[in-house]
């Protein structure tokens, strides 16, 4: 049993972990709907309050809703294209009408979805795993490099940001125990902070100009409305996320050691489905599992609850008091880079070390994770292939999560079968001879 402090502080590192990934969505919509100020900092803390209620909601343990796994929920990046482009075409409250639809269809589809887990072997959920870590790598290093399209990108003193944080949490993790151990990543970020601000690359002009406190407020921008094409793209976007959340769920069961059964599966996505329900009534976003948090589980080892139920109320109270959401954004993005290094890879390790359970000495195995781990990265670090197709299409395509996961489950449903034939075959043939 964790005290209140340890909780909050681990708590506090998973909201750290995820934050950049938060509020990064809200910033890009805004900017490219020509929000005002005034309204896009309403997005960051409306989007900040959800994502708490998402991951509380995640965390508890009812019958029906509630993964009780330590998961964090936050807004999914699928979501940002159709977003802006329904909001381009019509506005705003017809985007969130379709967010708050495709909410529902999430919570009753669940329960289907489930039944599909079947196609979810040991050799698809590794080659899963390991593709979602994979493909956030170049996440990570374009942050190391000071944040894609930043004008001081790759520059010398990111990379030393980065490096240090990185060492700094590496020697955490290699000399201290107990409780400094598990807040590593913490650590490294204020380590890698103090030294940008003693750069003076770190500027607290943002945190000055909040506003104190804040209230998320249903329907801001009007009234929902009802669109037919974008309930439908917004249900394709749920349908990727459904498909991105399976396999954080099955990485947080490894991480945590635990088997990941059906119900728990189908009550996450219950509560995903609630979640971005609740996105589209306070204006916010779609929201997923987010698997920037597994990497910490993996490597604090923390697997509690009560940490993550810490984390969501720290989240709802960033809400509220945007001042204090701003001083977080402080942090650089080379130093953000730096620890997601860490704790990206730790997925990505996380998925290998399930592929070790698999005999990959068979063909089929090694087909399997081969085809579905090229694929899966192609799409991830290459997605401008696929912009000549139909938007429905490319949505998903561009997705590597989702392009990997179905190659996975197409070739281990086309190789075994194959296998299982010749197998039926061949003893067929030895009893009549």
């Amino acid at each position: 049993m964790l005290s209140k402090q340890k909780a909050f502080t681990l708590g506090f590192q998973h909201v750290m972990a995820m934050y950049a990934g938060a509020v990064v969505v809200p910033l890009i919509i805004g900017g490219a709907l020509k929000l005002t100020p005034t309204q896009i900092a309403y997005l960051i803390a409306a989007d900040l309050f959800t994502c708490g209620i998402a991951t509380i909601l995640q965390s508890m343990r009812t019958k029906h809703i509630g993964s009780r796994l330590p998961v964090v929920l936050g807004c999914t990046f699928t979501a940002v294209g159709p977003i802006i482009a329904i909001a381009s075409s019509s506005n705003l409250p017809t985007a969130y009408g379709a967010i708050i639809i495709s909410g529902i269809f999430v919570v009753l589809a669940a329960p289907f979805y489930g039944k599909l887990l079947k196609f979810f072997p040991t050799i698809v959920t590794g080659s899963v795993v390991t593709i979602i870590g994979l493909s956030l790598i170049p996440v990570a290093m374009n942050n190391v490099a000071g944040g894609q399209g930043s004008p001081d990108f790759g520059q010398v003193h990111n990379l030393l940001l980065a490096l240090l944080t990185l060492i700094v949490i590496l020697v955490i993790n290699r000399w201290a125990k107990g409780f400094l151990r598990t807040v590593s990543v913490l650590v490294g970020l204020v380590v890698g902070t103090i030294a940008g601000y003693a750069m003076g690359i770190v500027h607290f002009s943002s945190v000055s100009e909040a506003s104190w406190f804040s209230i998320a407020q249903p329907f801001y921008f009007g009234a929902p409305k009802i669109s037919i094409t974008a309930i439908i793209t917004m249900i394709i976007v749920c349908i990727v996320s459904m498909v991105e959340s399976t396999g954080v769920y099955f990485a947080v069961g490894k991480a945590t050691d635990q088997k990941v059964k059906q119900d728990q599966i189908v009550n996450g996505l219950r509560s995903e489905g609630l979640a971005i329900m609740l996105g589209g009534i306070f204006n916010a976003f779609p929201y997923t599992a987010f698997s920037q948090n597994v990497g910490l589980i993996s490597l604090t080892k923390v697997k509690s609850r009560e940490v993550i139920y810490a984390a969501g109320s720290i989240m709802v109270v960033l809400g509220l008091l945007p001042k204090l959401a701003a001083l977080t954004t402080v942090i650089p993005n080379a130093v953000l880079g730096g620890a997601m290094i860490v704790m990206f890879g730790s997925v990505a390790a996380a998925g290998i070390s399930i592929l070790s359970e698999v005999d990959l000495g068979k063909g089929e195995n090694l087909l399997i994770a081969a085809c579905s781990i090229a694929v899966g990265l192609g799409s991830a670090t290459l997605p401008q292939m696929f912009d000549q197709l139909p938007d429905f299409l490319k949505m998903l395509m561009q997705n590597g999560i989702v392009t990997g996961s179905l190659t996975a489950i197409i070739l281990n449903l086309f190789l075994t079968k194959r296998n299982v034939a010749v197998e039926v075959q061949a003893q067929a043939t030895k009893k009549i001879s």
